[in-house]
């Protein structure tokens, strides 16, 4: 099969196709045919040499797919051989053909392409998993997001618009800021030209729970727009994970700073966000209240072309590569 292969950390231009061995299914697994391969921050990272794949992991980048289920491992019950699915892999994706234990795949909800399918698995996973579980957001609250463009970003705001919560962003454009409003933020931020702090004080809004993938002076800030009792948690480190704070808002509003990483999960820790997802959100895709916000597609081949664009941070929604 064709697949991406990492020759060397470096810029997008390490990334060349080549001939790999088509994957085997062990127990439990299933060989997808990908159609398409959503492209996320930590395969640029991977390819930098930043983020290296957990122990057994396959090499070539890519976290989530979709596509059909072309062969079947040992005790496979859910699926069957043609079956349309998307799934969260460890890696591997930007490839022909891609093993995923079948827990860790879910259906493709009904009327979604290929290219719309694989823009979900490895933002809902995270959005779920950071926003709904640790960050306990619940129906009336405001969720502040940072990046709230991005892939993460706009994922977070649709779903928690949908589950009903105030959702104010962050972005780094008028334009920006206008496609999260479109896309249901309440309130959205340009942090190139206002403070986020200022902003919401003056609009009298304070954070129940925050997603940051920013770090650095991020953190002391998020502190005063927060709530009391608010949950803040980090998933990336954007300007820095090292830096000189004052706790004291910390103690004084009794807030939560916590963070995750998803890709070293278990295939069931995984799965139990799975099922979540499938229980709450399968039923938002199928009424037609959010679906994935694809920027651009590229070809297989194009890989580095992709991460170009992503590293350039001119997108709004996902980038997706189609094979």
């Amino acid at each position: 099969m064709t697949a991406i292969a990492i020759t060397a950390a470096g810029g997008p231009e390490v990334l060349v196709p080549a001939r790999m061995a088509v994957p085997v299914p062990g127990q439990g697994e299933i060989l997808v045919k990908v159609k398409a391969a959503g492209v996320n921050r930590p395969d640029l990272m991977q390819r930098q040499g930043l983020y290296p794949p957990p122990p057994g992991a396959p090499l070539t980048p890519g976290l989530e797919i979709a596509g059909e289920v072309a062969a079947l491992g040992t005790g496979v019950q859910r699926y069957e051989t043609g079956d349309r699915v998307c799934a969260l892999v460890q890696g591997g994706g930007y490839a022909e053909y891609a093993v995923v234990h079948e827990d860790n795949a879910l259906p493709i909800p009904p009327g979604f392409s290929f290219e719309e399918a694989a823009a979900i698995p490895e933002t809902f996973f995270t959005v779920w998993t950071n926003v709904f579980d640790r960050g306990g957001l619940q129906e009336g609250q405001t969720l502040l997001v940072h990046g709230g463009s991005s892939g993460i970003g706009t994922t977070a705001i649709m779903l928690a618009k949908a589950l009903g919560s105030t959702v104010v962003v962050t972005a780094g454009s008028d334009e920006k800021c206008q496609a999260c409003r479109d896309l249901g933020a309440d309130l959205a931020i340009n942090y190139r030209t206002q403070d986020f702090v200022a902003v919401m004080k003056e609009a009298k809004l304070e954070a129940h729970v925050i997603l940051d993938m920013v770090g650095g002076d991020y953190v002391a800030r998020n502190f005063r727009v927060a709530a009391m009792n608010a949950r803040i948690v980090q998933i990336a480190f954007q300007k820095g994970s090292k830096i000189d704070i004052d706790l004291m808002p910390l103690m004084l509003k009794r807030l939560y700073l916590t963070g995750s990483t998803l890709r070293p999960r278990s295939v069931a820790e995984k799965a139990e966000i799975a099922r979540a997802l499938e229980d709450t959100v399968w039923p938002l895709f199928a009424g037609g209240q959010i679906r994935p916000k694809i920027f651009r597609t590229f070809p297989l081949a194009k890989a580095c072309d992709a991460h170009a664009l992503l590293e350039q941070s001119e997108h709004i929604g996902k980038v997706v590569l189609k094979v």
